[in-house]
C-alpha cells in the first residue's frame, strides 16, 4: 500500500520543477493528483508521468493570479475526485535583480503568482482540509543569503509565503490542518540551465556550498519529503520552514 492512499493532492506550478517532481512522488505513493499550471502541454507531460507510476491525474490549466481560475480549480479536482486532502502551492513567478532594475509589474507578478495566489487557494480549500489535511507551501533560502544583493524582491515574497504558512498553521490546528514550508534546492530547469552556461569557477563554488556536494533531485529528494510530511509519521509537525537543501542554508 502506498504512504497516500486515497488521498487527492492538488499541486500548483506542477508542469515542471518541483511542482512536476512533488506530484509524481504523490502520485507514487497513491494519490490522485489535480496538477495546475499555465501550459497544457507541460501538464500533459506530468500527467502522462503520474499514470507511469499507477496514479489518477486530472490538468488543470490554470493562471494562478487569476481568483475565479483558482475557484474553478478547486471546485473541478472536488467534483473529479470526490474530495481534497493535500494542498501543494508551489506556483511562484520569480523576479530577480538590483532593485532599481526590477519593475513595479515584475515584483507584482511575483507578489500575485506567490503569496497572493498562496493565500487564495489556502482558504478555498480550507472547508476541505479540515479533519486531517495537510498544506505545503514552497519557500526559498534565499533570505538565508549572506549576501542580499539581486534576490530582494524574490526573497521579499517567498518570506510573506513563510508568514502565512506560520499563521495558517496556528490558527487552523484546531481543525485537524497542518500546515508547513519548504524550502528546496533542487534540480529544477531554472537552476540546471544557469548550472549548464555558467563558468566552472560559479558552478564548483555552488556545489562546494552545499554539504552533501549534489543538487537535489525534485522528485527522489523534494518530492518524497513532501510525500513523508503528509503522512501520519509527520503528525506532529507544523508551522515549520524545512529547507531540503543539502545542508546548504543555516537557520
Amino acid at each position: 500500500m502506498g504512504k497516500l492512499d486515497g488521498k487527492v493532492a492538488l499541486v500548483t506550478g506542477a508542469g515542471q520543477g518541483v511542482g512536476r517532481g512533488i506530484a509524481l512522488a504523490m502520485a507514487a505513493e497513491g494519490a490522485s493528483v489535480a496538477v495546475l499550471g499555465r501550459t497544457a502541454s507541460k501538464l500533459d507531460e506530468t500527467c502522462a508521468g503520474i499514470g507511469e507510476r499507477g496514479g489518477r491525474a486530472l490538468a488543470l490549466p490554470c493562471d494562478v493570479k487569476d481568483p475565479a481560475a483558482l475557484e474553478r480549480s478547486v471546485a473541478d479536482v472536488v467534483q473529479a475526485f470526490g474530495a481534497l486532502n493535500i494542498l501543494v502551492n508551489n506556483a511562484q513567478e520569480v523576479a530577480l535583480g538590483p532593485l532599481m532594475s526590477v519593475s513595479d509589474e515584475a515584483f507584482n507578478a511575483g507578489w500575485e503568482s506567490g503569496p497572493l495566489a498562496s493565500f487564495r487557494l489556502m482558504k478555498l480549500c480550507y472547508p476541505y482540509l479540515k479533519g486531517g489535511g495537510s498544506i505545503i507551501n514552497l519557500g526559498s533560502t534565499s533570505a538565508m543569503r549572506w549576501d542580499f544583493a539581486y534576490y530582494g524582491t524574490y526573497a521579499c515574497v517567498k518570506e510573506a509565503i513563510r508568514s502565512l504558512s506560520r499563521a495558517a498553521a496556528c490558527e487552523w490546528a484546531k481543525d485537524g490542518i497542518r500546515v508547513n514550508t519548504i524550502l528546496p534546492c533542487a534540480d529544477s530547469p531554472a537552476l540546471m540551465d544557469w548550472m549548464g552556461t555558467s563558468i566552472a569557477g560559479d558552478r564548483d563554488a555552488f556545489l562546494q556550498s552545499i554539504p552533501l556536494g549534489r543538487v537535489g533531485s525534485c522528485e527522489r529528494d523534494i518530492g518524497r519529503f513532501a510525500v513523508m510530511l503528509c503522512t501520519d509519521e509527520a503528525g506532529y509537525v507544523t508551522g515549520q520552514s524545512i529547507a531540503v537543501d543539502g545542508g546548504q542554508a543555516y537557520f
